[in-house]
């Protein structure tokens, strides 16, 4: 479940593109989410794949006919449009765009987004030359000016068999762009948010790096969450393995200094910074240009102290802590609240089941300046997000009050 998706009414309009069988899979990922998916298929998305693909997925009925006397979309109804919280149009194809553009309204689909007020987010499939072709931008344009999302297309092998520009997005990236835009006016609109994820590495030499088993799969959960509840999110990540989530800022870093200076500048004028990553302690007093080589004999290295980010950035209102701990939790997570002057840590036992690096679930304390102790029960980690960030909130609406 996707708390942002959650009993949301989601009309997806599929239109007749060999992209289709990637529709059914939004479908399902919208459905899994918690969402209420009504589909509109074009006649032409039906020689593709069968309304009832999409029925079975949905468990609602699939309109296929702007004149279907059963459907919601009948001449004398627009029911389905009235109730929309988002149309999604993928695949969208090129007539399907002109059509929108144009204001033409002679099948289901076009009928529903010309009856809707709400956001509508379309996903182009084509050809390549037929992405690029004047008219059909002029078309895209047009619809942008009017509000509405173009998510892609993508660049890759085409069914053609060229490869160009007009692959469909892939689901999971239009599923993060409804999120987003499902969450604003959500309950941190108008806040800037920073958030640190995954392990940092200290170069030795051109090979070797001093580094952590951080996956900052939490740290990018925080950023979603956040995106999802309507913040500003700049994302400062040091995960290489991680993809960018779509509509938020990512700032790519290796080391701590990369990191501290990163944070610095994105924290000007930030509401609130939530550090998740695993800063390095230590780093190499001098890396070397060269590779290390064996010696025959123990090998000495300096190493000097990394600055302390969390406790040296200067800026947010609300400043959060994470602590990764191996015993006495509490007593360690406290210490450290206490010494950073922080308005809340998050702590976590590293050698739980379900609570350790690179797992997708998480179970954590959560611990406030006034002294209040929040225990949870293991979690995914997105779920996790949401409950340090409504916790987060409620600080931030007390020190703005």
């Amino acid at each position: 479940m996707i708390p942002v998706l959650k009993g949301k009414n989601v009309v997806l309009g599929v239109t007749g593109s060999i992209a289709c069988y990637k529709a059914v899979d939004l479908a399902s990922k919208l459905t899994q989410g918690g969402a209420l998916v009504d589909v509109v298929m074009s006649e032409d998305a039906t020689r593709f794949v069968a309304p009832l693909a999409f029925g079975s997925i949905t468990h609602r009925a699939v309109t296929t006919s702007l004149f279907d006397p059963d459907s919601e979309l009948s001449v004398e109804h627009v029911a389905l449009a009235d109730r929309a919280d988002i149309l999604v149009v993928a695949p969208a194809t090129a007539n399907t765009l002109a059509k929108m553009s144009l204001g033409l309204t002679d099948n289901a689909l076009v009928a529903t987004y010309a009856a809707t007020a709400a956001p509508v987010l379309v996903a182009p499939a084509m050809d390549g030359h037929m992405w690029e072709n004047a008219a059909i931008q002029e078309n895209v344009s047009r619809l942008k000016h009017h509000g509405v999302r173009v998510v892609g297309p993508d660049s890759g092998y085409l069914a053609s068999g060229k490869v160009g520009a007009g692959r469909m997005a892939a689901p999971e990236v239009i599923l993060d762009y409804v999120r987003a835009v499902l969450g604003q006016g959500g309950p941190l609109a108008g806040s800037r948010i920073v958030v640190s994820a995954g392990g940092t590495r200290e170069p030795l030499d051109p090979v070797r790096v001093i580094t952590n088993r951080s996956s900052g799969k939490m740290g990018h959960a925080l950023a979603e969450a956040a995106r999802d509840m309507g913040a500003s999110v700049t994302l400062v990540s040091a995960s290489e393995t991680l993809d960018a989530p779509p509509a938020l800022e990512i700032v790519r870093v290796e080391t701590a200094i990369e990191m501290r200076d990163a944070i610095e500048e994105a924290c000007q004028g930030a509401d609130a910074l939530i550090m998740a990553a695993a800063v390095s302690d230590y780093r190499a007093a001098e890396a070397s240009s060269h590779k290390l080589k064996k010696t025959g004999g123990p090998l000495s290295l300096t190493l000097v102290q990394n600055p302390d980010i969390l406790a040296s950035v200067e800026g947010p209102t609300v400043r959060v802590g994470f602590a990764a701990e191996s015993r006495d939790l509490l007593e360690n997570a406290n210490s450290k609240l206490v010494s950073k002057g922080l308005d809340m840590i998050v702590a976590n036992d590293i050698t739980e089941l379900g609570s350790g690096f690179g797992a997708d679930t998480n179970k954590a304390a959560i611990l406030t300046a006034d002294g209040e102790i929040h225990q949870l029960p293991v979690m995914s980690k997105l779920e996790l997000a949401h409950r340090v960030l409504e916790q987060m909130s409620n600080i931030l609406i007390a020190k703005e009050e």
